[in-house]
């Protein structure tokens, strides 16, 4: 059984289609990264995998329970680290995990339990009575993605989750929720815009206008990832060469919201090899 099902999936703006016919699966344990540039139909799938926009045409089955006829069932098994941090940073880390176990409606000593774990897991225990405003964005993601276990899950969704961190702490993440997937058999799936968070393991989705362009493992797109991108999407920019301009490393006074028409990255070829 897939983890996760997407089956002609498609959904449109009035007259602007947003995503048209899309189709592909996850396996448990995989890690699978979704890349695309802006306006490609990212932000779409996720309110639609969340169940913030309501299935228009298609189907999404997790774990076998569809989305359109067993929602509950589907987003029992789902948990979601959204872009923008929902924690609270007045409290400690302990209050924001047990106010979330209690939103899932789970007895106190079962959710104590849980939360015990999972900061074990994620290497937080010592800072468990911390306030989360003195945790730096690495750690706090780690929170995050505590929270987003608690319930026990099988299906990780990650939206854009290193934004806003440093290039080491955007690495310490990327390593920490693979081995999630090693270890735990969870399954993963993180959206990004950043060629250099892509490893030549995952399972790799690239979206363009709406499009799927590209599915497979990572592996296959060839030694340089930001070449077959431009290919695969027509950028004109980059299919003239200017590979390393067009996706020059962001500097400190680039904003954190702004997306170009490509895809950013620091590195391109990191992490990716035939």
């Amino acid at each position: 059984m897939n983890a996760l099902q997407v089956s002609g999936v498609g959904f449109a703006y009035g007259a602007r289609q947003a995503l048209n016919d899309l189709a592909f699966e996850l396996a448990p344990g995989r890690f699978g990264a979704l890349l695309g540039p802006n306006g490609a139909g990212k932000s779409t799938l996720i309110a639609l995998l969340t169940r913030l926009y309501d299935l228009q045409q298609g189907d999404i089955r997790i774990f076998g329970h569809s989305l359109r006829d067993e929602p509950r069932q589907a987003l029992r098994q789902l948990g979601v680290v959204f872009q923008q941090s929902t924690l609270d940073l007045d409290l400690s880390v302990q209050q924001n995990l047990a106010y979330h176990a209690a939103l899932h409606g789970m007895p106190r000593r079962q959710a104590q339990a849980r939360i015990d774990e999972e900061l074990l897991r994620q290497d937080l225990a010592e800072r468990r009575h911390d306030k989360v405003r003195t945790l730096n964005g690495g750690h706090r993601r780690r929170v995050e993605i505590a929270r987003a276990l608690l319930h026990q899950p099988r299906l990780l969704l990650l939206d854009e989750a290193s934004a806003g961190l440093d290039p080491a702490s955007r690495l310490a993440l990327g390593r920490h929720v693979r081995n999630l997937c090693r270890e735990q058999g969870l399954c993963v799936l993180w959206t990004t815009h950043l060629l250099d968070e892509i490893e030549s393991s995952d399972d790799l989705l690239i979206l363009h206008r709406a499009e799927r362009v590209a599915w497979g493992k990572a592996s296959q797109f060839g030694d340089d990832l930001a070449i077959s991108f431009a290919r695969l999407t027509g950028d004109e920019a980059l299919g003239r060469g200017h590979v390393r301009e067009a996706l020059r490393p962001r500097r400190d006074d680039d904003s954190d919201n702004t997306e170009t028409a490509s895809v950013r990255t620091a590195h391109p070829t990191q992490g990716v090899r035939p």
